[in-house]
């Protein structure tokens, strides 16, 4: 299950605003600079790493055989690696200073043919043999760039997967001699041009991601100690840090790709105690391409005293009964929605899954959503800019985890489905990829939101907005209506196991009432639904656009993806009561 969420969680396909993979994130109004200058061109220590995988996979192709057993016909190898810097405070007290680096090695061996392969859309491999469990090599990959001790884990790994693929490849060819399957005539792998790497973009310059850990530990430990002054906050933490990736990518087509992001992050979080025990958890988060993209000290303080506030209102407010009718959905609770809702249900790989719901398989010009609204997903698209200001986006790349050039694709135009989120695996109707592969540690590629992007021709100011929303409880007979503000983040389940459903978590709920347009904060509740009956209940969009930055969780691990949506009324939600845990408040007041 696939789904988007402010804290790190891999629920159904979870997906978060989360900050670096650590800590929890919400809010992304982030703006400001230019991305961190590249390091010099001399100091590049990336291109032994890709020697040192292409001598080990040619040596593999040209003779790696098991006798009377095919060769392999196509073998891709990755390295990834992750650079992590981070300092919390709580309390104006650094609780965690660091650096962890991480590199992961990914092997993918297929034998027989493009039309025909060992590969599942199910997921099966040669470990679904019953017997003995079968070695399962380990995935990390030497830090030191020592060219002996990486070709060593990539022959270990590549001769296990080869093993695997052998095994896989002849029971898919027994299942074609005896069952029937609608997608039996697809191949399965598509054909894309070579991208050697002295093809342009293939190659990332170096990004440097400079990180002053003494200045930002004493930030954190300033603005976290504004906590004290919130005494009903039982918990609260500051936290600032990067993320660095590096990929190196080679396969036996020739195809060479080193790519690099940077994402530097600032996450305050705090929980306290309703008085009847509900608990409640806020976050504020904020992302940038470059250090000078993130709230200075000021603006981290008053982003902490926002967030006790909200905190102290939420714990006042009334718990809402659940309900079913219209809302506005704000910008971020928007975002949520399109990535739940529809982005997931369009991600390639579902649309051949016997286990998954498919429910839009085979819609391709067919209208999903109202006429009004348009989806693109671009991963190419770096930043926009916003009311707030310019944003950077966290699922920018130039080249995804197959060595496809990111492709801006237009998924649904004016209400229509047009295409897919496409990796290398082809399915009816888009048989090639669009640059949509992706993928985190050692998981394989498949295809995933990027930057979703939601467009409307129906704008209208939030203003207006609200007085639709007003208008449409009327007519109704509603006593409320209801604003979601903020949201925490959201799940989906996409397969045909139970129903095809999605959840948010929002935040800050706020009842419009019917006769006076009075709005007044509410808690409790999660907002529920079924992608079809929810799609074509959006009515307007408002004239302005926002940025939900986070990470997604789906099978091809945590990717960051970013949602720009407008704010979008709906005339009907609905909104169940979430789990409540009555838990008291601690007993002593807190320490002075």
């Amino acid at each position: 299950m696939p789904g988007i969420r402010l804290p790190l969680a891999l629920a159904a396909l979870a997906c978060a605003p989360l900050p670096l993979r650590a800590a929890e994130g919400g809010s992304t109004t982030a703006a400001g600079a230019e991305p961190a200058p590249a390091a010099p061109a001399s100091a590049d220590r990336r291109l032994p790493v890709l020697a040192a995988m292409r001598l080990e996979l040619d040596r593999s192709m040209k003779e790696l055989r098991l006798r009377d057993y095919e060769a392999p016909y196509f073998i891709a190898y990755a390295v990834r690696e992750g650079e992590h810097q981070a300092v919390v405070g709580k309390l104006g007290a650094l609780v965690e200073d660091g650096r962890r680096r991480a590199r992961h090695a990914w092997v993918q061996v297929r034998v027989g043919s493009y039309q025909l392969d060992n590969t599942s859309n199910e997921g099966e491999t040669a470990a679904d043999f019953e017997g003995p469990e079968l070695y399962q090599p380990p995935t990390e990959a030497p830090l030191d760039d020592d060219p002996a001790a990486l070709r060593s884990a990539l022959w270990l790994l590549t001769d296990h997967e080869y093993k695997m693929a052998l095994g896989a490849y002849a029971r898919k060819r027994g299942k074609r001699a005896t069952e029937i399957k609608d997608d039996d005539d697809l191949p399965s792998f598509s054909r894309e041009p070579p991208r050697p790497a002295g093809g342009t973009g293939l190659v990332d310059p170096p990004r440097a991601a400079p990180f002053d850990e003494a200045a930002m530990a004493e930030r954190v430990r300033r603005v976290s100690a504004g906590f004290g002054a919130h005494p009903a906050l039982f918990d609260g933490s500051v936290r600032i840090g990067v993320e660095r990736q590096v990929r190196w990518l080679v396969t036996s087509e020739g195809t060479e790709v080193i790519g690099e992001r940077v994402i530097y992050g600032a996450t305050i979080a705090a929980a306290t105690r309703a008085p009847d025990g509900m608990l409640l958890e806020h976050e504020k988060a904020f992302y940038g391409a470059s250090a000078a993209e993130l709230p200075d000290e000021a603006a981290l303080a008053r982003a902490l005293g926002e967030l006790a506030g909200e905190l102290a209102a939420l714990r006042e407010a009334k718990v809402v009964d659940p309900y079913t009718g219209p809302a506005i959905l704000m910008h971020q609770a928007a975002g949520v929605f399109f990535h739940e809702a529809v982005g997931h249900r369009l991600e390639g790989e579902r649309q051949n899954n016997e286990k998954e719901g498919r429910t839009f398989k085979g819609q391709i010009g067919q209208r999903i959503l109202p006429d009004f609204l348009s989806v693109h997903d671009n991963p190419a698209l770096g930043a926009i800019v916003t009311p707030a200001g310019r944003v950077s986006l966290n699922g920018h790349y130039t080249h995804d985890d197959e060595g496809v050039a990111a492709r801006d694709v237009t998924l649904i135009d004016r209400g229509v489905l047009r295409d897919y989120l496409m990796s290398r695996t082809p399915i009816k109707g888009s048989l090639r990829s669009n640059g949509h592969g992706r993928s985190e540690g050692a998981a394989a590629p498949m295809g995933r939101m990027a930057n979703l992007v939601v467009t409307s021709s129906r704008r209208v100011s939030e203003a207006r907005l609200k007085q639709l929303l007003l208008e449409e409880v009327r007519r109704q007979g509603k006593p409320y209506g209801l604003v979601i503000r903020d949201i925490t983040g959201g799940s989906t389940n996409t397969s045909n196991y139970g129903f095809q459903a999605f959840k948010g978590q929002p935040r800050l709920v706020y009842r419009v009432d019917a006769k006076t347009g009075a709005e007044t904060l509410v808690r409790g509740v999660e907002m529920v639904g079924t992608p079809l009956a929810s799609i074509n209940k959006i009515v307007a969009a408002s004239d302005s656009d926002g940025v939900f930055n986070g990470y997604c969780g789906a099978e091809s691990g945590f990717v960051p993806v970013s949602t720009v949506a407008p704010a979008v009324l709906m005339t009907e939600i609905e909104l169940q009561r979430s789990e409540r845990a009555m838990e008291r408040p601690p007993i002593l007041p807190p320490p002075r």
